[in-house]
């Protein structure tokens, strides 16, 4: 338990970080599944669409430091990819 006023406050400031963090993780999580969900049901055109969306949402998490960018990038490529793949499938 926090002693110092300076450590109560920054105790409260943690928690107020990490509700923000867990809210834009939690974001980020939801714009890929959107990605994937369009994936699967194989509408290349939606999928490009939302893939749109989803990589702003991605590249501006990345910028605030709470993942990291080569995380950013390595998601946006992997889902670059599956939807390359839908055409080359049909």
């Amino acid at each position: 338990m926090a002693n110092s006023a300076q450590a109560r406050k920054r105790a409260r400031q943690a928690n107020v970080r990490r509700d923000h963090n867990m809210s834009q993780r939690s974001e980020l999580r939801t714009a890929i599944k959107t990605v994937r969900k369009a994936i699967l049901a194989g509408d290349k055109a939606t999928a490009q669409a939302v893939f749109a969306k989803a990589q702003a949402t991605i590249d501006s998490i990345a910028d605030k430091n709470i993942i990291h960018k080569n995380k950013a990038a390595r998601h946006k490529s992997r889902l670059s990819a599956a939807i390359k793949a839908i055409g080359a499938a049909a």
